[in-house]
């Protein structure tokens, strides 16, 4: 699997929201331990998380054909009849 990365604006971001998480539920975390952090789950969770979505969408498709599916039997009409 290709390794998550992000870009350096999201990056920024999501450790400001670490430290933010930290500073309000533990204790304060500096910018490098937030981005050691951000690179563990990156590398350890976010794989669960990337294949929950990708199921997830796969689901959601599978539903849509289905639709698609009834919308076009639907639109059939009775073979050897007269309209």
């Amino acid at each position: 699997m290709k390794k998550i990365e992000f870009s350096k604006e999201e990056k920024a971001e999501i450790v400001s929201q670490i430290r933010q998480y930290f500073d309000r539920e533990l204790d304060p975390i500096g910018v490098l331990p937030a981005e050691f952090l951000l690179e563990f789950f990156a590398e350890k969770i976010g794989p669960y998380f990337h294949n929950r979505g990708l199921r997830d969408a796969h689901a959601a498709f599978v539903k849509k054909m289905e639709d698609f599916g009834e919308e076009i039997y639907l639109l059939e009409r009775e073979e050897g009849t007269k309209d």
